[in-house]
């Protein structure tokens, strides 16, 4: 009877790409003429990770990160967004309270110049 191996935990740590890396990688897989799964092979990567960089790199998000602009996360834009349409709304409210008084205004004005 054979012995067998059991593993009990696998400890992998969570690889890190830069951007350069990214496309490189992605540029390389698509030049060789080579498959996704054997260019993730090739790099020690899952291949959904290559098709992934591949849409963001279509999208222009790995730009973004490797000119070194800041990342904003997605849920920062969407209460900076939701905060933007609350200031907006404030703002018409408070221009159309203005314009109102500015009516007023002129209406006890003209009632005063009249005799």
């Amino acid at each position: 009877m054979v012995p067998v191996e059991v593993i009990t935990s696998v400890k992998k740590r969570r690889r890190r790409w830069s951007a350069a890396e990214k496309k490189a990688m992605v540029q390389e897989a698509e030049q060789q003429g080579l498959s996704i799964s054997a260019a993730a092979r090739k790099f020690g990567i899952h291949p959904n990770q290559i098709f992934r960089w591949r849409k963001l790199a279509q999208e222009g998000a790995l730009l973004a990160v490797r000119t070194g602009e800041d990342f904003v996360p997605v849920s920062e834009v969407k209460d900076l967004k939701k905060q933007i349409l609350e200031l907006e709304r404030l703002l018409g409210r408070k221009t159309m309270e203005v314009e109102t008084l500015k009516e007023t205004l002129l209406h006890i004005m003209c009632e005063k110049t009249t005799p």
